[in-house]
């Protein structure tokens, strides 16, 4: 017996859940589709939310021969065998079969370079789907040949409408009377991946005898709790461990730290992605408390890219380990957050007449950089004057955390500025 996420995959376009920015009547893509020219395309998108769906409904839709391959366990010579393939499978002024690769952005540059000529020659209409930012991992000459959509979670609606959708509908859910009393730990459970969410409902489903069902939080909760590992059928949680990595980083533990990454090595993340996701922490949770942080981050993804695994193991060790023994600080995270929101208030503020560059006479005449200090004609190279517009002037964005080395930051500003850091 199938499984449900796979009873209930959508066949056709109005049966698809979510995405309505994209695949509303009126959508972008939902246009394309339609239309029937369809480009090469990256779906861009977490778990669960249908791309391996989507790029069955577009070959579906479009009536062309579809081949899929995964880049998990897929190598060259698989690339070029399923583009032979679809080769052969064309016929004069018919469109190109579609080439899914799941998970594109494991392909390595060799792998991706295998499948440029056949996009570029119209050989075959590829579609990748992938969990990461397709600007780091697909390579430019492919990228620049294809769409870019991004997918989003499935928000609270949609699940709650793919739970509905199932009881209703699905062969073996519809024979039985469901009651859904509660949706709140359903919805927590599938974290807006819908593969999830089927996961969670058949589990709770056949835990049931035989008669009426009424489920509410409570048996949720009960019941995922006792079988965890039959609630995720992938083996480990990709966004949840990723999320204990970083959060014992930031809470100063080397020990669940290393636990964390341990877990993520031994269950086949991307070691890419976990370099990645350390760079971003070494930034947001401990910045300016340990500026050499920000670096080592960054020298163990380029040493990971020259070692390689298993060796690359232990340097993302020492990485994570250097991590969470830092001082910790959010004033640089904070700051631009602060920064962003005032932007958006206020929007293209004049800058000050002495900031503006004056490489014409006109702009000259017009006071363009009058006045303006030249720092280091100054005393410590610093000069009292004005940087901010002047709606903003003496806004606070930066405030130094409480760490030895901001502390440093603190004084030393507050005697650069006089009054103006004395809030510090």
């Amino acid at each position: 017996m199938q499984p449900l996420a796979e009873r209930m995959r959508p066949k056709i376009l109005e049966d698809y859940i979510g995405q309505t920015d994209l695949l509303g009547p009126n959508g972008s893509l939902t246009r394309v589709i339609k239309n029937g020219n369809i480009p090469s395309m990256i779906l861009w998108g977490p778990p669960g939310v249908g791309k391996t769906t989507l790029a069955n409904i577009i070959a579906n839709t479009s009536e062309r021969p579809f081949y899929q391959l995964s880049a998990i366990n897929a190598g060259v010579k698989d690339v070029r065998e399923a583009i032979k393939n679809a080769e052969s499978q064309r016929f004069f002024n018919t469109n190109s079969p579609i080439l899914f690769i799941d998970e594109i952005h494991r392909f390595s540059k060799s792998q991706q370079d295998a499948l440029l000529g056949a996009v570029e020659k119209g050989v075959v209409t590829l579609i990748g789907a992938t969990t990461e930012n397709p600007s780091f991992e697909v390579i430019p000459a492919l990228r620049s040949r294809s769409q870019v959509y991004v997918l989003k979670h499935l928000d609270k609606d949609d699940l709650i409408k793919m739970v509905d959708n199932a009881i209703k509908n699905d062969e073996i859910l519809s024979k039985r009377n469901i009651i859904i009393s509660d949706y709140e730990a359903i919805l927590k459970y599938s974290s807006g991946d819908g593969r999830k969410l089927y996961n969670v409902i058949e589990l709770l489903i056949n835990s049931f005898p035989p008669g009426d069902i009424i489920i509410d939080n409570k048996k949720v909760e009960d019941l995922i709790q006792s079988n965890i590992a039959n609630y995720d059928k992938s083996g480990e949680y990709h966004y949840d461990i990723i999320s204990a990595f970083i959060k014992s980083i930031r809470g100063s533990d080397p020990n669940a730290a290393v636990y964390y990454l341990a877990r993520m090595i031994e269950g086949g993340e991307d070691h890419k992605f976990i370099c990645r996701r350390m760079i971003i922490s070494a930034s947001e949770d401990i910045g300016m408390a340990n500026p050499n942080a920000l670096l080592l981050a960054n020298n163990c993804f380029q040493a990971l890219h020259h070692i390689g695994m298993p060796e690359g193991r232990i340097i993302m060790s020492q990485c994570a380990v250097y991590l969470a023994q830092s001082p910790k600080s959010n004033a640089s995270y904070m700051a631009i957050g602060k920064a962003q929101q005032v932007v958006r208030q206020t929007g293209d503020l004049s800058i000050p007449l002495h900031l503006r560059n004056a490489p014409t006479q006109l702009m000259k005449d017009l006071n363009y950089g009058k006045d303006y200090g030249y720092a280091h004609d100054y005393e410590n190279n610093f000069v009292q004057q004005e940087y901010l517009p002047e709606e903003i002037s003496g806004t606070p964005f930066y405030e130094p955390g409480n760490n030895p080395q901001e502390n440093k930051i603190k004084e030393w500003l507050k005697k650069l500025w006089k009054g103006k850091y004395e809030g510090y």
